[in-house]
């Protein structure tokens, strides 16, 4: 029982430092997403009064999704969705499908300029996510995850964007043309993305999050 406690601890205290984010990519999530939640502040509020005034409901969604080490924690987004349970869904699927009949007006626009995303860089000051690194996914989708891939894509902070992003900008829209779209997102974009996820962590740097920022921006503006 004495040696099992012992390693317990050495594997904790060893995780402990694992948490340690590099110095340069936090100072620098910190700058920037500071910088650009007071920029946009006149754009966030007008969106956030669009979305009042659009349907009832809160003017932020929150989810738990899964973080760096598979620490928890809530990803916010502007509401895109009807807050009323009983305008139906897709059989209970955390996915959003094609013309998902949950998705509101202002819903349609935000998520397709993606400006859905943008409380996301609160969830940055506050550390749980990154400017760029992979997305962060519900738990249901982590459990498929193989096991060392899992430990390699949750060793780095969750980001707002990374290259798996911009390939599957269109991503609900390949799914409501699926016949399962569940299964489609398992077994054929989930395993891609999860590629490019370990990709991310083996090539990271300060000058392929400034490209994938760049990247990024310019599918926005497509």
């Amino acid at each position: 029982m004495k040696s099992r406690t012992s390693a317990q601890a050495a594997e904790g205290k060893g995780k402990g430092k694992r948490q340690r984010q590099p110095l340069g990519k936090r100072v620098f999530d910190l700058l920037a997403a500071g910088a650009g939640l007071l920029v946009l502040a006149p754009l966030l509020l007008l969106v956030a009064l669009w979305i009042r005034l659009d349907s009832p409901g809160p003017v932020l969604f929150r989810q738990q999704r899964v973080g760096r080490h598979g620490v928890p924690f809530d990803i916010l987004k502007f509401r895109t969705m009807s807050a009323n349970p009983l305008d139906g869904g897709h059989g209970g699927s955390q996915l959003t499908v094609g013309r998902d009949p949950r998705i509101t007006r202002a819903g349609r626009f935000l998520r397709r300029s993606k400006l859905d995303e943008l409380p996301q860089l609160i969830n940055v000051l506050q550390g749980t996510m990154s400017l760029v690194g992979p997305r962060p996914e519900v738990p249901r989708y982590v459990a498929c995850y193989p096991p060392t891939v899992r430990a390699t894509v949750l060793s780095v902070a969750p980001g707002i964007t990374d290259l798996a992003s911009i390939l599957y900008k269109e991503e609900s829209e390949i799914l409501g043309r699926a016949a399962d779209p569940e299964r489609t997102y398992v077994e054929t974009i989930l395993p891609v993305k999860l590629d490019y996820y370990q990709r991310y962590v083996r090539e990271r740097s300060f000058w392929l999050d400034l490209r994938i920022i760049f990247r990024t921006l310019a599918a926005m503006l497509r």
